[in-house]
C-alpha cells in the first residue's frame, strides 16, 4: 500500500506532494488520538489506513488548509474535522 506515495495519482488527487504530507500528518493525528477509520475493513497499519481514505475520497485538504471529510450522511457536505472534539 505505500507504493502509493509514489504514484503521481495520489500526489495528483490532493494537489502536491506538500498538501499530501499535510493531509496524512493531520490524519495520522487524528487517528493515534482515536479516531474511527473512515473506510470498511481497516488494515492494521495507521499509514494504510490514511491512504485509502485518500484514495477512497473519504478525506481532502480544505481551501483553508483544514482535513475535511464527506458526510455519510449527505454526500457531498465536507466536515471540518480539525475543529471536532475527538
Amino acid at each position: 500500500m505505500l507504493e502509493e506515495l509514489k504514484e503521481e495519482e495520489i500526489v495528483n488527487k490532493v494537489g502536491g506532494r506538500f498538501k499530501l504530507s499535510t493531509l496524512i500528518q493531520k490524519r495520522l493525528v487524528q487517528i493515534n488520538r482515536g479516531s474511527r477509520p473512515l473506510i470498511d475493513n481497516p488494515p492494521q497499519n495507521k499509514m494504510e489506513i490514511v491512504l485509502m481514505e485518500i484514495l477512497q475520497d473519504k478525506i481532502f485538504l480544505s481551501a483553508a488548509g483544514e482535513l475535511a471529510i464527506v458526510s455519510e450522511h449527505d454526500e457531498g457536505d465536507l466536515l471540518d474535522m480539525d475543529s471536532l472534539e475527538l
